[in-house]
């Protein structure tokens, strides 16, 4: 059997984060893919209803800069999901875990000076 090189280790832990911005990236354009195609189909919805004469031209930009700001907030929310639910699948660390450790090893920091008096 042949042992890891610290190189290894290294072009290892390069390609898993490279998996982790790829699969990201592929999120994020599927979302924005999403998003703007709901834009085009809501636009043309709306257009539609104009040209019938069943709203007003007034009216119908209102309506699309309500749904815009609406469907924004919540495609916003399930974007932040999906990355929520990659990174915890590839096992990444969140904010809140990194704090945790942080105030975990200020405490044996603080625990092995007092050993040392």
């Amino acid at each position: 059997m042949s042992k890891r090189t610290k190189k290894d280790e290294m072009e290892m832990e390069e390609e898993a984060r490279s998996g982790l911005f790829e699969a990201a990236r592929k999120i994020v354009l599927a979302g924005i893919g999403a998003v703007a195609l709901a834009q085009d189909e809501i636009e043309d919805f709306v257009d539609r209803l104009v040209e019938r004469g069943e709203i007003a031209e007034k009216d119908a930009r209102k309506l699309i800069k309500e749904v815009t700001e609406k469907r924004g907030k919540a495609a916003e929310r399930e974007m932040d999901k999906r990355i929520e639910e990659l990174l915890m699948h590839l096992n990444v660390p969140t904010k809140h875990d990194l704090d945790e450790l942080g105030e975990k090893i200020a405490v044996l920091s603080a625990k092995v000076e007092a050993l040392k008096n």
